[in-house]
């Protein structure tokens, strides 16, 4: 398996709170990975350390092949992050964000890179107004677009549905299947557990600063007690999964 990213023993401490107490995974590359996790469970945290913008305590971290710590320039390089809140500029249009992005990674046809983003995304009827005008999903369509520039190996999206309606939600799991499908690897966390269901290869479960289950949605969902049989097989979903793993029970 080629991997992307490579986790071992990954801790870190904010002063005395303890965040993460030894996190363990793997990303196969072209692969689509979503960590899960309740708020303050440490999701943020770890993609922060993974984008080389937070240094781990102790454990080991590579990504693309590079140690976050000690080669952190050569990290940079091969990602893109899009953190929960949308990163663009609402004064300019959409076409000006991805030019002025695509001149700040030194590319030589920033105008083309531009209208060749524009198409993928569907922003053609929208792309010459300013971003202050646009909706929810408009903004990070445009948002994830710009984090393509330069075409990165592997884009972390931090909580990217966030606030969206679910039309919004759905254009942006179609661009997140289509990243993959063209072989970059996508690491995603998200508090929607439709969300994984719908969109990851593997599914890893982040509670209380560890990892406590991880594998595909079929493997998790054995993890499950048997189907209950009434008058038809009734199958576990992602949250009951979820749920029982870090042993809470529903109305709870």
């Amino acid at each position: 398996m080629v991997k992307a990213i490579q986790v071992k023993g990954l801790q870190k401490s904010f002063k005395k709170l303890r965040v993460l107490k030894g996190v363990d995974f793997e990303v196969r590359k072209g692969s689509i990975y979503a960590l899960l996790g309740s708020n303050g469970a440490g999701k943020t945290t770890v993609i922060k350390i993974l984008a080389t913008l937070l240094t781990p305590d102790r454990g080991n971290v590579q990504v693309c092949g590079f140690d976050v710590v000690r080669q952190p320039e050569r990290v940079r390089e091969k990602i893109s992050l899009t953190g929960q809140f949308a990163a663009v500029d609402e004064i300019l249009t959409g076409r000006e964000n991805l030019i002025m992005i695509a001149k700040l990674r030194h590319l030589k046809n920033p105008h083309q890179v531009a209208d060749d983003l524009i198409r993928r995304f569907g922003l053609t009827d929208a792309v010459d107004r300013r971003v202050s005008t646009y909706s929810g999903g408009m903004r990070r369509r445009l948002d994830i677009a710009m984090s393509l520039i330069g075409k990165p190996q592997l884009i972390f999206l931090d909580e990217p549905t966030t606030g969206l309606d679910p039309e919004a939600r759905m254009e942006v799991w179609k661009i997140v299947k289509e990243l993959a499908k063209d072989g970059t690897t996508v690491l995603l966390t998200t508090q929607y557990l439709e969300e994984a269901e719908q969109l990851a290869d593997r599914i890893a479960i982040l509670h209380e600063g560890r990892i406590i289950v991880s594998g595909t949605l079929e493997e998790l969902k054995k993890l499950f007690p048997p189907a209950k049989v009434e008058y038809v097989e009734k199958q576990p979903t992602l949250e009951e999964i979820f749920l029982a793993v870090i042993g809470k029970k529903e109305g709870r």
